[in-house]
């Protein structure tokens, strides 16, 4: 693994790493299918997504008396209408739902990975190594393995990948050659700090600028009210996002890439309205818009998967929060999204249907939805991605149609 210093990493390609964002260079054309030029991002938020406060199943008869306080929808409320009727969007998510209805945006519901445990660190093991278990003696993460079985055409140049934070997650972990940076020490900057900052680039770097400033308001915005989701952590995920874009739309720059974000484990006081829980929302959605923006023509050619380690009970908890679930929601973001759609085999939310008495069911495996993006917009065997990818996968089929 090579490392380089602060001073071999551009200001343009300037990045703050409160989570982690990393990327592989160059993956030869010739190896892609036509002439596209695919992107794929992951985007891994850490601590448990509650799916049915993201994607709300308003058409459930049994949704709002199983959610209680933290049911959306009463009289077209704190929603965004999606085309089927029955789910709807969190309302924190504008942009997004704008995205949707330009067919740019899927979602997956009633989804997971095949861990059916509640442990955060098992769970994001399994998320990461691809595998049907937790191994915490695995080599390799899934995206990774990816870098090494893509097609290799023209030579791969000695550095294949990027890292930028304080660590290399399990999911970039591998053989595939990695070149790291992290700041010695990193801490999130206060706002006169951030505010210095933005002034600075203003006279250098109005692009960089104008993130770091709406990145100031975005934590403003998310600090008002009871609810704190962490100073400084929207904004440096907001810049970590538009930093990986800012990569991703050079026509020599990174073509695979992972960002996390945390803290998305919401046992006290979720907020799906207009708490916690809307504000982490709301700073996904803003982070995701910047990333379609700074893509620019590359926006065409990019997937931006949005996954979870499980999702969180059906039930609310006495603290007017969820605990460890099992079935959450995923979202494809893209301009090679074959979006507009609520994909779902749905279960139901009956207390029979509930994954031992208390979770929304699992229907689809997210390595289904991973397999049919890696085979259609990457170009990757059926036989690679279940011997290679995600091994002992053969009888998880890929999806068809997620990507144009």
């Amino acid at each position: 693994m090579e490392t380089c210093s602060y001073a071999a990493v551009s200001r343009r390609k300037f990045l703050v790493g409160a989570s982690v964002f990393a990327s592989w260079a160059v993956m030869p054309k010739a190896g892609f299918a036509g002439t596209r030029d695919p992107r794929f991002v992951v985007v891994i938020l850490r601590g448990a997504l509650d799916g049915m406060a993201a994607v709300a199943p308003i058409g459930d008869p049994n949704y709002r008396a199983l959610r209680a306080a933290l049911a959306l929808g009463e009289a077209g409320k704190d929603v965004l209408p999606l085309s089927d009727g029955f789910f709807a969007l969190n309302e924190a998510m504008p942009r997004l739902h704008q995205r949707y209805l330009q067919r740019q945006a899927l979602i997956v519901h009633a989804v997971a990975t095949a861990y059916r445990e509640r442990s955060h660190f098992d769970g994001q093991n399994v998320l990461e190594t691809g595998l049907s278990g937790p191994d915490s003696t695995a080599a390799s993460g899934w995206l990774n393995r990816v870098a090494s079985a893509l097609p290799a055409g023209k030579p791969i140049r000695t550095a294949a990948s990027l890292a930028i934070g304080p660590t290399v997650p399990m999911i970039l972990t591998g053989p595939a050659g990695t070149l790291t940076w992290a700041p010695q020490s990193f801490r999130p900057a206060g706002e006169d700090t951030a505010m210095r900052l933005a002034s600075l680039y203003g006279e250098t770097d109005p692009q960089l600028a104008k993130v770091l400033s709406e990145g100031l308001e975005t934590d403003r915005m998310m600090g008002q009210g009871h609810f704190d989701v962490g100073k400084g952590e929207a904004r440096a995920f907001r810049l970590l996002a538009n930093g990986a874009a800012k990569l991703l739309a050079e026509p020599d720059g990174p073509r695979l890439a992972t960002i996390s974000y945390e803290g998305w484990d919401t046992h006290v006081k979720e907020g799906a309205d207009h708490g916690r829980l809307a504000k982490l929302l709301t700073a996904l959605d803003l982070s995701l818009a910047d990333m379609a923006t700074t893509l620019g023509r590359a926006w065409n050619d990019t997937v931006i998967a949005i996954v979870t380690e499980f999702g969180r009970t059906a039930w609310v908890n006495g603290n007017d929060g969820t605990d460890h679930g099992t079935a959450t929601t995923a979202f494809l973001l893209g301009g090679a999204v074959k979006g507009g759609r609520v994909v779902t085999d749905w279960p139901g939310l009956r207390k029979a249907d509930l994954q031992d008495g208390r979770d929304l069911k699992p229907t689809t495996d997210l390595r289904a939805v991973f397999k049919g993006i890696l085979r259609d917009h990457l170009g990757l065997s059926e036989q690679v991605l279940a011997r290679d990818i995600f091994p002992g996968s053969q009888a998880v089929k890929p999806l068809h149609d997620l990507v144009i």
